[in-house]
């Protein structure tokens, strides 16, 4: 038997078989990710301005009902941070309150039904035709306007004075929230904050196992009751988590989207149908391929099959009132780390959010909301961390530029512009390097097989707005051969075309295959980063 059956054979299995296989493992995962996505979910509900209880919701419709459709073994699916811009602003958008929660679930549910299109139609390599200078540039921006925001919850403004402010007027208003902060609110999250920043250094496994915010937790409820925050008069309202109780709140109404905005808001509706499907789908394709990364049998997700997955979900979740879902990277990251093995991980996670909001309604109104502003400040930080400016600076002055362009168009506009922006930025600076105008869609490789071995001639350009058409024909090419790479006649080779295909050597000699890639000692890079663009020396 070869080692690559062999190896086959020990891949945990699916289905019914693998939650019997894998029951003690998978439900101790779900159960650590569990703590770890009770407090996130209610914060990003309400960062997102959507009612705190169905962020729960949202989760628990990605984790028990998604779950049984995924194709990703390892993802968590749930809200996530990088969307409470766009559910925010659509909510927003729509005359805020609830009747912009309403109309937003419209949008919510239109943007599900078009991922599961996507996947339908094999999109799954999708986040391909975006560079990743402005993908990262767009998750930088995402980290400073939460940033933005969060920071006066911390400091215990009522949110009734930051209603309408953009990122930038909110950024300017710090110095004035520090004037008038209010002193309980601000201990409590500022503790909160030295805690999760804390866990960063910790040394100790068995200590960094434990789930951080479950630590913010037990440190913030206990001093938000013995500074009595619940009665401090004027901060009554916003002060604490405020959830209802679920079998009350979907007897009265279960249904609780609204279609009317595609009339009423037309315009509007498409902007934001077109955010949520287009940067949702692209946040999980990311959240995939990183988690697929990590998984320690080096499986593949079926990428299409999670799309539809997701897109049900964000059906589901939208009719009944939920937030949009992605396959979300730091409790997927967690999921690993804790040892799931297959989708009953998610599944358990999903299982233990619906126990939690049955029976432990009254522990949760008892959360400060500034500890959750705590959570969502650190989480936005690690979005747009300093080191990810040094990174793309590293990479070369061309990628810096598109990212720092989308990170501040985006600031000053919003995602679909800044997104947009970005890559329009990526293609002029292709060109600029010498890229052909004819070459900036269309692919150019060549592939001759000789019993063994195979020769792959890439010639003309390879950049981000081509990538697809390249990594289609390198996927065609059967498993376990000898492969050499000739990119000695390619003009340009971009800083994300080079990334995949250093991608695609290591995936392929995962299958007991080789690849050398040959012809780049003909180019010069921009930078010394060993990804940095490549540029063919004439």
């Amino acid at each position: 038997m070869s080692g690559k059956k062999a190896n086959k054979q020990q891949l945990p299995k699916d289905g019914i078989e693998g939650l019997k296989e894998n029951f003690s493992g998978d439900a101790t995962s779900g159960f650590m990710v569990f703590l770890l996505a009770l407090p996130l979910s209610i914060g990003i509900a309400k960062a997102s301005d959507f009612p705190p209880i169905f962020g729960l919701v949202t989760a628990i419709i990605g984790g028990i009902v998604v779950s049984l459709f995924a194709g990703s073994r390892l993802t968590i699916k749930g809200p996530a941070a990088g969307l409470i811009v766009i559910a925010s602003g659509a909510v927003a958008a729509f005359g805020g309150g609830e009747q912009g929660w309403r109309l937003a679930l419209g949008a919510c549910v239109v943007a599900g039904f078009i991922q599961i299109g996507f996947g339908f139609l094999k999109l799954g390599k999708l986040s391909d035709f975006f560079p990743g200078a402005a993908i990262h540039g767009m998750l930088a921006a995402i980290g400073v306007i939460i940033m933005s925001k969060q920071i006066h919850f911390l400091l215990g403004i009522d949110p009734a004075h930051l209603k309408g402010k953009e990122p930038l007027e909110l950024l300017a208003m710090i110095p004035e929230s520090l004037q008038h902060e209010n002193a309980h609110l601000t201990e409590i999250g500022i503790g909160c904050l030295v805690i999760l920043v804390a866990f960063n250094y910790i040394k100790n496994q068995r200590i960094k196992k434990i789930p951080a915010p479950l630590v913010v937790l037990a440190v913030a409820i206990p001093l938000g009751q013995a500074l009595h925050i619940k009665t401090e008069g004027a901060v009554h309202n916003f002060a604490l988590v405020s959830v209802g109780n679920i079998i009350e709140i979907l007897q009265k109404q279960f249904v609780n989207v609204d279609l009317s905005g595609i009339s009423s808001h037309t315009g509007a509706f498409i902007e934001y149908v077109v955010l949520f499907s287009l940067i949702g789908t692209l946040e999980s394709l990311l959240t995939v391929k990183a988690i697929d990364g990590m998984d320690p049998f080096k499986r593949k997700s079926n990428t299409n099959k999670d799309i539809i997955a997701v897109g049900i979900g964000n059906t589901l979740s939208g009719i009944i009132g939920g937030l949009p879902m992605i396959s979300e990277v730091a409790r997927s990251s967690a999921n690993v780390g804790y040892g799931g093995k297959t989708r009953w991980s998610n599944f358990f996670h999903g299982l233990f959010l619906l126990f939690a909001l049955l029976f432990a309604v009254p522990i949760i109104n008892m959360i400060p909301n500034a500890a959750l502003a705590a959570m969502l400040i650190f989480v936005g930080f690690r979005l747009a961390h300093p080191r990810e400016f040094k990174h793309m600076y590293h990479i070369g002055i061309d990628q810096f530029i598109v990212f720092v362009a989308t990170l501040m168009i985006t600031l000053a506009t919003d995602l679909l512009v800044g997104v947009g922006s970005g890559i329009l930025i990526e293609i002029i600076i292709n060109l600029k390097h010498g890229t052909a105008l004819k070459n900036l869609f269309n692919s150019n490789v060549n592939t001759e097989m000789n019993g063994n071995e195979v020769l792959v001639s890439i010639t003309g350009d390879a950049v981000f707005s081509n990538l697809i058409g390249v990594k289609k024909k390198l996927n065609l090419i059967p498993e376990g051969k000898k492969v050499t790479v000739n990119v000695s006649e390619l003009g340009v080779c971009d800083h994300t075309s080079l990334i995949a295909l250093n991608e695609f050597k290591s995936d392929y000699e995962r299958s007991d295959g080789t690849v050398l890639i040959t012809g780049f000692e003909n180019h010069r890079q921009v930078s010394q980063d060993p990804t940095s663009t490549r540029i063919h020396k004439k």
